[in-house]
């Protein structure tokens, strides 16, 4: 008898399923339909002996002490600043736009205290803004939108900007300063063993038994439990009784160079040319030695594994309907990026992640108590299931 069913082994379910082991000393049993943890997350060594991301780049930052503390009892920190450029007409700028950008862009020689001047001279503000075009020609004008938003935003979303809710662009900073870092958190550092160490840690307990290559639906019934929580897409768990809900994805070009470095950034995007729109170079964030070097070419796309959920008035209301079966669905909770259709970072899931938490801890007590008939067939009559579904020779455990 398991207290929870998870569904994902990302970073929601298997902070859920930490928290619920060692927290409360409750039975999980963790599945996931990809044959690792970590979800997206998911970093490995290639053949070179080289630690990359097989899913893009995951550059963990956050404004929060207690998700840093609490992700740090699992793995120590390599601290790391995030640099990104840009390659706008023959030349690779700081992105986001800051001082730099504009003096090497325009031949200038402005000072932080003119470059706001110069910002106000370019800009058409737009009321209201509504749109993802709105903000930034709004800021910075139509050239730096030209340059550098429209046509990453058509490649990364297949939609105009100006068909995109104004909560896509607003997320890059436009800066008056040197500044050049990518991002400006509080904490930013990288897991220093990668983050499958890290996840491999976290869900080290004998209440938690994990199981890869498999699919929830396969075992749902088989396995008796308490309670889910779901972490997938939310309208596929409904079988998409109200419709599709549309999510961008990716598609990954790997490759390993025989040189000790590839580019001059980390990451560098490019707006305006190829049909990728950036490119990573994983040592920049792992810190590794190597004599050799491995990048990734990100080419989004419509269709595979659902990645960003597509930000527009239409889906946020084909949500909402999902959302009303989720909230009338006993004994299931939803959590994380797919499940709750937010483009979630990383501290944001594993924040929402302790929130439910501790909504469930204040009941989970008279929860495992309940004499309620649990999911799934009666716990006598299941120990051959139990056994079949969890053999290491169909299944993948990571721990048991």
């Amino acid at each position: 008898m398991f207290d929870f069913l998870i569904v994902g082994a990302g970073f929601a379910g298997s902070v859920l399923a930490e928290r619920l082991a060692r927290g409360s000393g409750c039975k999980v049993l963790l599945v996931d339909r990809r044959p690792h943890i970590g979800g997206n997350a998911h970093d490995h060594y290639n053949e070179a002996g080289l630690l990359i991301h097989k899913y893009g780049p995951h550059i963990f930052h956050t404004n929060s002490r207690e998700v840093f503390e609490y992700l740090g009892r699992f793995t120590e920190w390599r601290p790391y600043e995030h640099r990104v450029l840009a390659s706008v007409d023959g030349m690779q700028l700081p992105m986001p736009i800051n001082l730099d950008t504009v003096n090497k862009l325009y031949g200038l020689n402005l000072t932080a205290l003119e470059v706001d001047g110069f910002f106000a001279s370019m800009a058409t503000p737009v009321e209201p803004v509504e749109t993802s075009e709105d903000v930034i020609v709004g800021k910075v004008g139509r050239d730096l939108y030209e340059k550098f938003f429209k046509n990453y935003t058509r490649k990364q979303w297949g939609l105009d900007p100006s068909e995109l809710d104004a909560s896509v662009t607003s997320r890059v900073p436009i800066r008056s300063n040197r500044d050049d870092r990518y991002f400006t958190d509080t904490f930013q550092a990288m897991p220093l063993h990668g983050y499958t160490r890290m996840f491999e840690r976290m869900l080290d307990h004998p209440n938690i038994k994990v199981m890869t290559n498999t699919d929830y639906r396969e075992i749902r019934d088989l396995i008796p439990y308490r309670e889910m929580i779901y972490t997938g897409p939310v309208d596929e768990f409904f079988e998409f009784r109200h419709g599709k809900l549309p999510y961008r994805s990716l598609q990954f070009k790997h490759e390993t160079h025989d040189r000790a470095r590839f580019q001059a950034a980390p990451v560098v995007n490019y707006p305006n040319e190829h049909a990728y729109t950036r490119v990573t170079e994983f040592k920049y964030l792992t810190g590794q030695e190597h004599p050799k070097t491995s990048v990734v070419y990100e080419f989004p796309c419509a269709e595979g594994d659902p990645y960003y959920p597509v930000p527009r008035a239409e889906n946020a209301a084909l949500y909402q309907r999902c959302k009303a079966l989720a909230d009338a669905t006993p004994n299931v909770h939803f959590a994380g990026r797919l499940a709750t259709y937010r483009y979630y970072n990383m501290d944001q899931v594993t924040a929402q992640a302790l929130t439910l938490y501790a909504k469930l801890s204040g009941v989970h007590h008279l929860k495992r108590n309940s004499p309620e008939r649990p999911h799934g067939r009666d716990p006598s009559s299941t120990a051959a299931a139990v056994n079949s579904a969890v053999n290491p020779a169909a299944r993948t455990s990571v721990a048991s």
